[in-house]
C-alpha cells in the first residue's frame, strides 16, 4: 500500500517538472465560437494560426513579421493576432492576420518548427532567412535561451 502511494506521488511530481525552461507551458485554448466573426469565417489555416497565437503567445513574441505591419505599430508576429491581453485574461484581437497570408504563413512555419523541437533562436533565424525578401521586419526582440 505504501509503495503504491509513493509511486503515485512520484508520478505526480514528475508530471509537474516535465516542462523545460525553453518550452514554456501553453496557455489555455479558446473555442472557435469565442473568437471574433472574422476568425470564425476565415479559412481553416487562419483559424489554426489564431488558435496557435493565443495558445502559444511566447512562440510568436520573438518572431518578426515581414508583411510591412511594423508601420501599423506591430512589434512581432503575435501583434498580427492579438492587440492586448487584460489582467483577467480577456483578449483583444487584431484582425490583421485574418487577411494577410504572410502573417499566417510565418505562424504556420513557427508551428511546424516548434513541433519539431527547433529552438526559438533557430526558428527566428529560419523566419528571417525565409521572409526577409518580403520587406522590412517588425522591430522584434531576439529570443533569449
Amino acid at each position: 500500500m505504501l509503495g503504491a502511494i509513493l509511486g503515485i506521488g512520484s508520478l505526480l511530481l514528475s508530471g509537474c517538472s516535465s516542462a523545460s525552461p525553453s518550452q514554456p507551458t501553453q496557455m489555455p485554448s479558446m473555442a472557435l465560437a469565442d473568437m471574433p466573426d472574422y476568425v470564425q469565417s476565415a479559412a481553416a489555416s487562419v483559424q489554426e494560426a489564431y488558435q496557435f497565437a493565443i495558445t502559444n503567445p511566447h512562440a510568436l513574441e520573438t518572431v518578426p513579421c515581414y508583411c510591412g505591419c511594423g508601420k501599423m505599430g506591430h512589434k512581432n508576429n503575435l501583434d498580427c493576432y492579438v492587440t492586448s491581453t487584460a489582467g483577467n485574461g480577456k483578449i483583444t484581437f487584431d484582425n490583421h492576420a485574418a487577411y494577410c497570408g504572410v502573417c499566417s504563413d510565418i505562424t504556420h512555419d513557427v508551428m511546424r518548427l516548434q513541433q519539431a523541437e527547433i529552438t526559438p533562436t533557430k526558428i527566428r533565424a529560419y523566419i528571417d532567412a525565409q521572409y526577409s525578401a518580403y520587406g522590412p521586419p517588425t522591430d522584434t526582440a531576439l529570443p533569449v535561451e
